[in-house]
């Protein structure tokens, strides 16, 4: 069966290459459509619409999440439209309705609690540019000496998601550490301007968004904080610390990168309530007595 898979696999690839798709995309589409060949076993002519449909539905009783199995589905449509250039009847391969859940966000004293308990520079300093200037994973690893303008007090994040250039805030108190973590690392660090802040373990390669995953876990930890904190956690709180400050979602919006507002919109149901904002409950003149038998 290998042998009918390699070269579909090979033209998906070159599908996804000659469309600018980021690497990320490109792993999770092979991945997937590797494992529905797999699944169906049959040639890849023979291929239709049911059996996307039988895949979804095995992805489900297997309880993978309907965000999973959406990207599935996806890279599936993909293929049969980009890489088979086959019209298919996509209403017979829908998607699932995806969940709408809202992120963990800590308050204002947890992560001051998690950023304490790091005491290593390296690590602390990636906590910061996380929660203080709203970066992502992907982007913190990816720094590098010449992205940190501290005359301007900003970080240019260079194609951050979406392949798009933006900047994002510097704090003087990260770019205290910084100065600290390279004075302290003087002699394992380039000055170049093109070398990486968090360099990885070989030649002209940075660390890998799991390693930074486990610094904020063991900090976490470190800390008392029982929930399933992660990277991108840092960065909500960041958004949502931002909004109950005040800021202009517009503002925000920018500052993080997103494409649209509503993916931005989701920080006001995160927030805190207004000091002032009380149930109507509260504004009727009535007492509530005990009427249990």
């Amino acid at each position: 069966m290998f042998q009918l898979r390699a070269p579909v696999l090979q033209k998906l690839t070159e599908d996804i290459r000659v469309r600018g798709l980021s690497s990320k995309t490109e792993k999770s589409y092979r991945n997937s459509v590797d494992a529905f060949l797999r699944f169906c076993n049959k040639p890849v002519e023979e291929l239709n619409e049911q059996d996307a449909r039988q895949y979804s539905l095995h992805l489900q009783k297997e309880g993978k999440a309907r965000a999973t199995i959406n990207l599935h589905m996806s890279a599936i449509r993909f293929l049969f439209g980009a890489t088979l250039g086959r019209h298919m009847n996509y209403h017979q391969m829908p998607r699932m309705k995806g969940e709408k859940k809202l992120p963990l966000v800590l308050n204002v004293d947890e992560v001051c609690s998690l950023i304490d308990s790091c005491e290593n520079l390296k690590r602390k300093a990636m906590l910061l540019l996380a929660y203080g200037s709203g970066l992502r994973a992907s982007e913190i690893v990816a720094l590098r000496i010449r992205h940190i303008e501290s005359k301007n007090n900003r970080i240019f994040v260079e194609l951050g998601k979406g392949g798009k250039d933006r900047y994002a805030l510097l704090p003087e108190a990260t770019l205290l550490v910084l100065r600290e973590y390279f004075k302290k690392n003087r002699s394992s660090l380039s000055s170049e301007p093109d070398a990486y802040i968090f360099p990885g373990c070989g030649t002209d390669s940075h660390i890998s968004p799991d390693t930074l995953l486990t610094y904020v876990k063991d900090a976490a930890r470190d800390a008392g904080i029982h929930k399933p904190v992660t990277v991108h956690t840092l960065r909500h709180c960041f958004a949502t610390h931002l909004y109950e400050m005040g800021t202009d979602l517009l503002k925000i919006k920018t500052l993080l990168g997103h494409s649209c507002i509503q993916s931005t919109t989701i920080y006001v149901h995160l927030a805190k309530f207004e000091s002032d904002t009380v149930s109507p409950l509260d504004n009727l003149n009535i007492v509530l007595r005990n009427q249990t038998k």
